[in-house]
Order: structure tokens, then sequence, then C-alpha cells
């Protein structure tokens, strides 16, 4: 091979870069857009360029640049969006050399000065030869604000010379004040049908033996990116070394077989850990990447999941006919809810596997912990199974159980969550009447203010209206109960209560209803207190829950569960309506008609 010929070659990505607008693959909104202004004489005076990398948005500039430039081969012809690639113009931009269309990468030119000698200092001169003077600045995000600025005032009132093309990947970091004075084009991922057939018109014009196959997975690794894509087939060919498979294309890039990974990810839903990790081993003796296996398992969990959702998913051209009938019928079988914990779970073990010093290690792990969860039931079957479950014998006892009977009806909570013991004596069994001589003393005033404690429970619930959290529970905890009448408080003290609560009960009483009450301390015939009560009523519904056949029937099936927290009907609908919203009143309508 001769020196000429060895400095011939050139990459795919280069050699088949787009020339005109229609040779642009996949742009095919933008493409009609700039023709029509191009026809109608309507060039915009700066344009941008939006995209994933490889899309095609530098190309596209100098597509353009090339279209105002170009004067055709006979020197007559005037902006056009098919540069017929021959003039002085189309060939000094094609090599990079037009002394009129000048290429910035703003990623080494981020700062004012160099905004200001490149742009803002030879912006005022016409151009040399061409039409038009163009500057093409790609990755413009990447400019200083201070450069933006400096831009600014020039970019909305450029000479009629001038015309500014800029090409970024990150949109939104450009500011607001540049967009609005470009046109602006999206340029959007390649569809893998028109990729395929990009790769395919390439390699066959390179006289390259590559299957399908080969191309879908190329396609599928660039993830809509052209450059990538063509660099991966360039790579490819060079791979193959005459006629490339899809073997040669997964060892290139590291991938496993993907109807290997469909085994990999049906022996995992069927908790089958031996047999998932006999296949990691395998593909990772293969030369698998564990990283790649996983992340090839995620992709099948987003797929599956999709045709599950929109059947129509399946028909991807990247993917083979045995593999789609295999995702349909895994589709129907799997759960949602199945498959979206298998995706949270996967997202985990691809973020430990990258930190983990041994990713095959962090990889089986994966695998074992995914296993052993893709096999438990859901709600619904596990309600069934315990429903199904015969409860173990009861113990023999010679008393009623537990939360039962009269024990049960022991003591009530009250709605507000204090309890209304019944007093010991039966003189005060009327708790909350008119009561006797002691009622009938009071003055109107203070009778009237005493109506709304008819109770006891109603004086907790002034404790807890009025805030005094410490008064609260010293009496929820020390206060055993003797008699009560409004105004009148008699309790025998509990081991917990402080030496003064008759005293300070009795003055913040007073204080709250502007009435005195008479607060005294007995020796005996207290009730349990609040907090005995309340405990004891929560012993009583534990014992009659741990009694249900179904709890038994969970406890039974799964050893060492207790029970955290026992919850009644009427709590879940106190709950409900206290999240639910306010009804909104009807509004007034001033021009409603009376009935």
């Amino acid at each position: 091979m001769s020196e000429q010929d060895s400095t011939a070659y050139q990459v795919l990505a280069r050699k088949y870069r787009p020339e005109t607008f229609s040779d642009l693959v996949g742009q095919d909104a933008m493409v009609r857009t700039l023709k029509n202004a191009f026809k109608a004489d309507r060039i915009a005076q700066a344009f941008i360029m939006t995209g994933i990398r490889g899309t095609g948005k530098t190309t596209t500039a100098r597509i353009i640049a090339k279209g105002m430039n170009c004067i055709g081969p006979d020197g007559t012809s005037g902006p056009t969006t098919n540069p017929c690639g021959q003039c002085e113009h189309c060939t000094a931009i094609m090599e990079g050399r037009h002394v009129d269309v000048m290429e910035m990468d703003a990623a080494s030119h981020t700062g004012v000065q160099n905004i200001r000698d490149a742009i803002i200092e030879t912006v005022s001169y016409r151009a040399a030869s061409a039409r038009y003077k163009i500057f093409i600045i790609d990755e413009v995000h990447m400019l200083s604000t201070s450069a933006f600025n400096a831009l600014l005032k020039t970019l909305e009132e450029p000479p009629e010379h001038v015309k500014f093309i800029f090409a970024t990947t990150e949109i939104r970091k450009v500011p607001v004040t540049v967009l609005s004075r470009c046109q602006r084009f999206d340029l959007r991922r390649i569809e893998p049908e028109e990729m395929i057939a990009l790769l395919r018109r390439i390699s066959d014009a390179e006289g390259a033996q590559i299957s399908d196959d080969a191309l879908a997975l190329i396609t599928r690794a660039a993830e809509g990116s052209a450059r990538d894509a063509t660099s991966l087939l360039d790579q490819a060919i060079s791979h193959g070394a005459g006629e490339t498979g899809t073997d040669q294309v997964r060892a290139m890039l590291g991938l496993a077989d993907r109807g290997r990974v469909l085994d990999l990810f049906n022996m995992i839903m069927k908790g089958d850990a031996a047999g998932a990790l006999s296949e990691l081993g395998a593909q990772y003796a293969e030369g698998a990447d564990p990283m790649a296996v996983l992340r090839d398992l995620a992709e099948i969990t987003h797929w599956i999941s999709v045709v599950k959702i929109t059947p129509e998913a399946a028909e991807d051209p990247t993917v083979g006919p045995d593999e789609r009938a295999r995702g349909r019928e895994m589709a129907e079988a799997l759960p949602m809810r199945v498959l979206t914990r298998m995706w949270q779970m996967l997202l985990k073990a691809l973020d430990e596997v990258a930190q983990a010093p041994n990713s095959m290690m962090s990889a089986e792990m994966a695998v074992i912990r995914l296993t052993h969860v893709a096999d438990l039931p859901g709600p619904e079957e596990l309600l069934r199974k315990l429903n199904e479950t015969p409860p173990p014998a009861p113990p023999a006892t010679g008393g009623a159980p537990a939360g039962t009977g009269a024990a049960q009806g022991a003591a009530a909570p009250s709605a507000h969550g204090s309890t209304a013991p019944t007093p010991a004596g039966s003189g005060h069994a009327g708790m909350g009447g008119s009561g006797g001589g002691a009622q009938a003393a009071l003055a109107p005033d203070a009778e009237t203010a005493l109506a709304h404690y008819a109770r006891f429970d109603q004086v907790i619930d002034l404790i807890r209206a009025q805030r005094d959290v410490k008064l609260l529970v010293e009496v929820e905890t020390g206060l055993r109960l003797a008699a009560y009448r409004p105004g009148r408080i008699e309790f025998e003290p509990g081991e917990s209560a402080p030496a003064d609560l008759a005293q300070r009960l009795g003055a913040s009483l007073q204080r709250w209803t502007g009435t005195r009450w008479a607060v005294t301390v007995v020796n005996e015939g207290g009730a349990p207190t609040i907090a005995e009560t309340r405990e004891a009523a929560q012993d009583s519904l534990r014992a009659e829950a741990t009694n249900h056949p179904m709890v038994q029937a969970v406890l039974h099936t799964f050893p060492g569960a207790t029970i955290t927290e026992i919850r009644s009907r009427e709590d879940l609908a106190a709950e409900a309506e206290e999240q639910a919203l306010p009804e909104v009143e009807d509004e007034w309508d001033p021009f409603e008609e009376d009935d």
C-alpha cells in the first residue's frame, strides 16, 4: 500500500457526513422549514441547533453556510437548499478553510475577550469573497455570562451580510435573551428504522458483509445518534474482518446475548436462584460485563412494561421476532407491580455494582435478591392463602378470652381519646346529672359556666384545648377519679401524681372557666387512671385481634411477626374525614332569579 493510499482513509463518520439537506436523516421537519425559508428568501439572521450528540447540529450549520454562499457551477446561482458542492465556496466550506465562514468552539473560547476578538471587532467588515459572513459557534452554552452579554447587541441587529449559527446540546443553559434572537431547531433522535437503513446503505457502499441483527444491535447501542452509529459500524467492520455477525458485535460492545438475557430474566421471575446464578456466571465467563447484563435486564424490564401497557410497542425493528414473541408472553404473564418492583431493584443494583470493588460479586448478590423477591405473593394472593390456612388450635383456658365480654366494656374511649371512667361508690354513679345539694348551692352564673362540663372527659378536653401538656399528662397518668360533679373533683392520687396536682388543677380550671372549682384528695375509692384505662382497652383490642383467625394465620405463616398498631374502623373513618377536603358552599349568584 502506497503512502498516498494510507493517508486517504477517512473514518465513516466523516466520509459519509451529509453534504446537502437531502442527505440529512430523520430531520424532515427542520429540512422542510429551511427549504421553505430559502425559497421565500426569509433567511433568519441567527439559527440555533439543539439536540443530543451526533444528530447533525454542526453538519446542519455547515450545510446552511454552504447553501447561503453557494454560487453554483456557473457562478450565477443564489442561496439554495441544494448546494452544488463544486463551486469555490462549497469546496472551501466543506474543507473548513473558507475565510468568511468562521467556526468557533465555545468550549475553548468562553471569555468575553474571545467574543470581542473573533466577532464583535470583525462583524462590521463585509465578506471578503462570499455572499455572507457566517459565524458558527459550537457548544454555545459554554460561553460565559459576560460573553453572552457582549454578543447580545450584535446578535439582535447584525449587519445584513452577517449570519450566526449556534449549536448546543444543553439548550437550557443558553440565556433566554439569546434564544429570543434566534430561530430554533430541535434535532430529534433518529428513529431505529431510519438508522438501520442508513447503516445498511453505508455498509453496502463499503462492501462490508454485516447481518441485519448486527445492525440492530449497533442501532440500539447508538441511542439515536448517527455519529455514534457510524463510528460503531466502522469498528464492527474492522472487528468482523470481512463478515460481521451479532456475536462479533456483542463481543465488541461487551453485550450479552439478548436471548440469554431473556432466559436470565425468566429464571429470576420464577425465583430460580441457582439457575440464574449459573446463567450469569456462564455469560460472565464468555466475556459479558456484569454491569451490561444488569443494564440489559433493566432494559428488558422497561420494554416488557411498555408492551404490557401498549402492545404495539413490541413491533420494535431492533428486536428479533423470537424476542418479540417472548416479550409478549411475559407481558401477559407478569403483573405490573412485579415489573415495577424489578425496575426499582435493578436501578439500586446498578448503583451498587458501579461502586462495588468486585462487580461480579455485587451482580450475583443483586440476582439473589431479585430471585427471592420476584416470587413473593401479591396482596390478593396472600389474602387468599391466609384464608385457606387453618388457624392454630387455641390454648385450653378456663376463662373467656381477653378482649371479650365484660372486660371489653370496662372502659370505652371518648371521641377525643380520653376516657370516662365510672367512679367507685354508688353515690357517684350518675355522673353528668344535676347532682345534689352542693350543685343546687351554685350561683346562676356559675351554674351556666359549669354546664359545659357535665362530664369529667369534658374537663380533659378543656385541658387539651388549652394546650397545657404537662397538666394533661399528670391528670391522665396520676389522677384516679373518685367522684365528679361540675365544679367539684375528688380523686385518689396515683404513684406518679405530683403533690400539688390538686392545687394546680383547681387553679387552672378556675382561670379557664371563671368559676371556682373544689378539687380534693381522698385516700381510697379512686378508679383507674385514664392512661391505665386506655392501655387496658388497647390490650383488650390487641388480645381480640390476636385471637382473630386471619391474624393467627398471618402469625403462623410469618414466624416472628408482631402486631405493632391496631386501628379500628372508627379510627380509619376519622382519619379519612380529617384528610377530606371541606365542602365548598355554592356561591351566591346575584343574577339568579328567585324561585
